[in-house]
Order: C-alpha cells, then structure tokens, then sequence
C-alpha cells in the first residue's frame, strides 16, 4: 500500500489541493451570488466567477508549489506567471462553459458550476505538470 500511495503522491495530492482549491473558490462564488451578485445578471455572474477564481488561484499556487509538485524553482516570479498565465486559459473555459451553460442555455448556475470546475481541475493538473513545474508524465 505505501508503494502505491508513493507512487501516486502527486496525484492524491494534487486532487486533495485541488478539491480544496475547488471549495474555496466555489465558496466564494456562493457567497458572492447568495449576498452581493445577481447570477441572472450575466455581468454580475461573470464577476463573481473571476473573484471566485482569483481566490482559488491564490491558494493553488502556494500549496501546488510546496506540497504537490514541490518546486525547487529559485525563480518564483516567472513561475508563478506561468501559474497565473495557465490558469487565465482555464479561466476562459469556464467564463465559456457558465456563459453557454446559465446564460444561453438557462441552467442552474449551481449546478453548471460544479460541472465546469471538474474539467477545470483537470485542464489545470496538465497544464501545472507540463508548462508550469515542468515535470514529465508518468
């Protein structure tokens, strides 16, 4: 069992950080949407969306950097804007799937949110593993 686990730290880690990335951001979204924001005011629900991420990639960046992928990397400026530059990419998918999915197509914003953090989650170990820390697949 520890040979397994070892051989799927990263990954076990990156998906705790990542759930964590996950309920942070998605509580802030909720928090914005059920207090400040209107989610049925396309504007107001896009606002909502980008300060939920900005905080989610806040605490991506310093635990993805310690903990998961455990960069050695002196330079942290540059790394951090490929951080942040990989995550913008994200970003706009799902900007794309909240707008297709609450604003054209009516769903539940709720619901549709959830839907676009976990093709986010993953678009974001891929891009963190092979653009940003720099480490080859396994």
């Amino acid at each position: 069992m520890q040979k397994i686990i070892q051989k799927y730290k990263e990954i076990i880690l990156y998906l705790i950080f990542g759930v964590l990335t996950t309920l942070i951001s998605l509580a802030t979204y909720y928090l914005l949407v059920y207090t400040v924001l209107d989610p049925n005011k396309a504007l107001e629900l896009q606002i909502a969306n980008i300060v939920s991420w900005c905080t989610g990639v806040t605490f991506a960046y310093v635990t993805n950097r310690k903990y998961v992928f455990e960069s050695k990397n002196k330079n942290k400026l540059k790394e951090s804007i490929r951080f942040i530059a990989s995550r913008l990419i994200t970003l706009f998918m799902d900007m794309a799937i909240m707008f297709v999915g609450v604003t054209m197509m009516h769903g539940n914003d709720k619901i549709i949110k959830i839907i676009s953090q976990i093709v986010i989650i993953i678009a974001n170990y891929l891009f963190s593993k092979l653009l940003v820390f720099n480490k080859k697949v396994k």
